[in-house]
């Protein structure tokens, strides 16, 4: 296998992004449209969904989203499953819980494994069964490929096998973890309690991320667990942070299975850092009161209480108390896609992982995104055809490396300046209003 390189950290699959959630609509404008058109190119999670929603006032939203593997877009189903419960199945505050057990521990609780089980096994059926028309707006992948929709059902299908003393998970996640964290410090390794604290207090907080607890923070780089749970112990692998990297090794290509993401940044980037409620952002002699954790739960409770205000009514015959007591009798073990909750105005539509380069050849596309989001593993995939797929008055938003503590301040500006001439080569010009910073930056249209 190859030798560990310095900048292993971020690693080679975005299982979070590095920025936190931005609702999109917020930049503005969004003209006269009765339908806002979105395209995310490697979010990761699914945090501008739901901070977008969150700010949706009386248009509809369209969202798509292209990931660059197919993990990705699994795990990207998983979280919108958990986050579209009906609140009578499970309560605000245990689906938070689950959500950012699953989103940002290595390891999971037994019963949050079988909640991911009952999920995968449900998401296995949806996929092979749909074909043409999806049960759930919120769950279109009918514009996948075939040879995708294959291997999501893979995917899937092996979710749905438990980990048990008799039959132990392929990959022991503490053990994918650790080697991760060794690559990465190489000699640096027996002293890594310093690195972590060198990380922290040298680079995350002096980026403002101040919130991040030294306690939470080292436990997360220690052991991959970034989210302590009231009850129960996270001992389980989770399924969901497992992907193939494919390394050469004495000429042939070999997949190794483990855990390939960040072991750097942390989770808390994309929930946790920020937040409306400035009660949770209060200091106490220089210290915070509140953690990246607390912020984190408020934040997503937060999140999820909005979505419930969104449901929609499928059947206006049907009595509300009618409808309750029917969701409780289908209990969480029977829920369909087409049971989760359907919200008002949203809906969310996968592409192909290779199409990014091909949208401007479609006529369907042509002027037809209203704001443009690429991450910062995805930039490169930012071509000089983009600007046939933008609407009038489009935005570009680009998020930027500032969290990728591996590098140093020359190369994170040349990072945005590589960002900027791509935009450029694209048809977009820097919007000059303040609305820019160092986590992300906006373009728009050049005039012509």
């Amino acid at each position: 296998m190859s030798s560990g390189r310095k900048s292993e950290g971020a690693g080679c699959i975005p299982w979070w992004g590095f920025s936190p959630a931005l609702d999109l609509l917020s930049l503005g404008p969004v003209g006269s449209e009765e339908e806002i058109k979105v395209l995310l190119v490697g979010s990761g999670d699914p945090r501008h969904v739901l901070k977008t929603i969150a700010g949706l006032q009386e248009k509809r939203l369209h969202v798509y989203m292209i990931e660059s593997c197919m993990e990705l877009v699994a795990r990207q189903l998983l979280l919108l499953f958990i986050a579209l419960i009906p609140q009578e199945i499970m309560g605000i505050s245990e689906k938070t819980e689950v959500f950012l057990e699953v989103f940002g521990n290595c390891e999971i609780r037994s019963q949050t494994e079988e909640i991911v089980q009952q999920a995968a096994s449900q998401l296995h059926l949806f996929v092979t069964e749909t074909i043409e028309t999806s049960p759930h707006d919120c769950f279109n992948t009918t514009h996948l490929k075939f040879k995708e929709r294959d291997e999501l059902a893979k995917i899937f299908k092996s979710w749905t096998s438990s980990s048990s003393s008799q039959h132990p998970a392929p990959v022991s996640m503490s053990k994918a973890w650790d080697y991760r964290v060794r690559q990465h410090l190489g000699a640096r390794y027996d002293s890594r309690e310093g690195c972590f604290d060198w990380d922290l207090h040298m680079k995350l907080h002096k980026k403002g991320c101040g919130v991040i607890n030294k306690r939470q923070y080292e436990r997360w780089r220690e052991r991959g667990l970034a989210f302590e749970m009231r009850e129960g112990v996270c001992q389980i692998p989770n399924p969901t942070l497992l992907s193939s990297r494919v390394f050469s090794r004495t000429g042939d290509s070999v997949a190794y299975r483990g855990y390939w993401g960040d072991i750097v940044s942390s989770p808390y980037l994309s929930f946790g850092i920020e937040t409306d409620d400035m009660s949770l952002m209060r200091t106490q002699n220089g210290k915070h009161i509140k953690t990246a954790q607390d912020i984190s739960f408020a934040n997503v409770r937060g999140l999820f209480q909005t979505l419930s205000s969104r449901r929609r009514n499928l059947s206006n015959s049907e009595p509300e108390k009618e409808k309750e007591k029917s969701s409780m009798q289908t209990g969480l073990k029977s829920l369909r896609i087409k049971d989760l909750m359907h919200l008002n105005g949203v809906s969310l539509t996968f592409l192909p992982l290779e199409s990014v380069h091909k949208l401007p050849d479609k006529q369907k596309y042509s002027r037809f995104f209203n704001f443009i989001y690429f991450s910062v593993s995805c930039l490169h995939q930012l071509g000089p055809m983009m600007g046939q797929i933008a609407a009038p008055d489009a935005l570009l938003v680009m998020e930027l490396a500032k969290y990728i503590l591996d590098l140093n301040k020359e190369q994170e500006a040349g990072f945005a300046k590589k960002g900027a001439s791509l935009a450029l080569d694209a048809g977009f010009e820097a919007r000059h209003d303040g609305s820019s910073d160092d986590v992300h930056a906006i373009f728009v249209q050049q005039k012509k």
